[in-house]
């Protein structure tokens, strides 16, 4: 498998790109750019990741093509498109985004709407009009899991998968976004397994990072650097090395390069107590 992580205070040439994500020791990385830039920046930032054996793991496409705002929804379709044409072009593995929100204010919040069946065909239709248009045959689009909206599960992705029906779309698989009880949370080496066992043939690329659960009143879980947290990485690690794919592992959300640098040296250290290669 692959380590990676955002890259900041990079500069702003494919050079000085690459440098960093090799100064941390990285061996997968995102699209640091949008499909607005120029086709010689994308050629050099491909040839240099191939040259130092980097996989590019994403492209985002972070944006919500099932906005209630027909307007919004629009442009978010076409931004999706650009995306993944962008990952075909640059030889991503993945273009990721979420499935979006019906909620008129947070694109990617919570809504009472987000898990009915018109939201569900909503769902359908946008992913078929991404990958309609660009029709891919190197990358992939797909849905990061999330809590609030279609897929929070296995089952509903396989539904996803089921429905959408074209061999462009696959998994994007976030683990600690789907849990969001305190039983899963805790019994979460079974619910690995269970996301792997069923989705294993789909999944492209994972993110990395942990879950802790606060003692509040009411249910409080919240996200942690890998190695601070309830997730069972030891688990976690075997299954994506039974994949066979080279599967990049991606840390997000941490607010350092020093948190990077200590959830990546935890992630290496179990797989090295596992024997799992790390490229």
């Amino acid at each position: 498998m692959r380590i990676g992580g955002p890259v900041t205070r990079a500069g702003s040439n494919p050079d000085e790109w690459i440098l960093a994500a090799k100064e941390r020791n990285y061996s997968a990385c995102e699209v640091p750019f949008n499909h607005e830039a120029s086709p010689d920046w994308i050629r050099a930032f491909a040839e240099l990741a191939s040259k130092e054996n980097i996989v590019i793991a994403e492209a985002g496409a972070w944006s919500n093509p099932i906005d209630p705002d027909p307007v919004k929804a629009k442009k978010a379709l076409l931004f999706c498109q650009q995306q993944l044409a962008l990952a075909e072009q640059i030889g991503a593995r993945c273009c990721v985004n979420i499935a979006g929100s019906r909620n008129p204010n947070q694109w990617d919040g919570p809504d009472s709407e987000n898990f009915s069946e018109a939201t569900f065909d909503l769902i359908v239709e946008s992913v078929r009009k991404i990958v309609d248009e660009v029709k891919p045959t190197r990358t992939f689009y797909t849905l990061e899991t999330m809590p609030w909206i279609f897929p929070s599960s296995p089952d509903e992705y396989l539904a996803l998968i089921k429905a959408i029906d074209r061999p462009a779309f696959a998994v994007h698989l976030d683990p600690v976004n789907m849990l969001s009880t305190p039983a899963r949370a805790y019994r979460n080496a079974d619910f690995l397994r269970e996301c792997f066992e069923k989705l294993g043939p789909w999944i492209k690329s994972c993110h990395a990072k942990d879950i802790i659960l606060e003692p509040k009143l009411t249910v409080h879980l919240s996200e942690a650097r890998p190695g601070t947290g309830l997730l069972d990485y030891g688990v976690f690690l075997k299954e994506i090395s039974k994949l066979g794919i080279d599967c990049p592992l991606f840390l997000e959300h941490l607010a350092t390069d020093e948190e990077y640098a200590a959830g990546a040296n935890y992630i290496r250290e179990v797989a090295a107590a596992h024997h799992i290669e790390i490229h």
